[in-house]
């Protein structure tokens, strides 16, 4: 407020000064774009959000992880970076409820509704773990309309691990 009350003093005492000229400049481009009148500053410009660019991936990879108590399904492309993901939890069961077969399937399906937004068509499929979900998130991908060319289990074994330290000697 200070700063508007002293350029106006300024133009009305020396009306022909170049800061009344910028002064009336700015006013009456701001009054053609239709912005709010400020005298003194310009106004900032107002950074809009960047738009998502949606990728086509025809072929993608699906990734499930099939624990005992839940379902991970996430859906990436060839470069393995995430296009989508769903769970078991996060498709509305609950508790002992997320680890079962059926919950399995309705992860892998809206997993798979979700990458049609993305044109997947195909799907190679791999899977970790033990769960009781693992072949049903299969299903859940064939019923959603999306074709599995392959399945790789990635589950990891147990084989003795390594060596132990020697006996500390007292």
């Amino acid at each position: 407020m200070k700063q508007t009350v002293q350029v106006e003093a300024l133009s009305s005492i020396l009306p022909n000064s170049p800061i009344s000229e910028k002064t009336e400049n700015l006013e009456k481009n701001k009054e053609e774009k239709g912005a709010p009148v400020k005298s003194g500053k310009p106004a900032k410009k107002v950074k809009g959000k960047k738009r998502k660019i949606r990728r086509i991936v025809p072929r993608a990879y699906a990734h499930i992880l099939a624990g005992f108590n839940n379902t991970l399904v996430t859906v990436t492309d060839e470069n393995h970076a995430t296009l989508c993901w769903a769970s078991s939890g996060a498709s509305g069961f609950k508790g002992t409820r997320k680890s079962t077969p059926y919950a399995a399937q309705i992860a892998a399906k809206s997993a798979a509704e979700k990458a049609k937004e993305f044109g997947v068509e195909i799907v190679d499929v791999f899977m970790k773990g033990i769960g009781p979900g693992r072949e049903q998130a299969v299903r859940g991908f064939y019923s959603a309309g999306i074709d599995v060319s392959s399945i790789t289990d990635k589950t990891a074994t147990a084989h003795g691990g390594c060596r132990k330290k020697r006996p500390r000697r007292v």
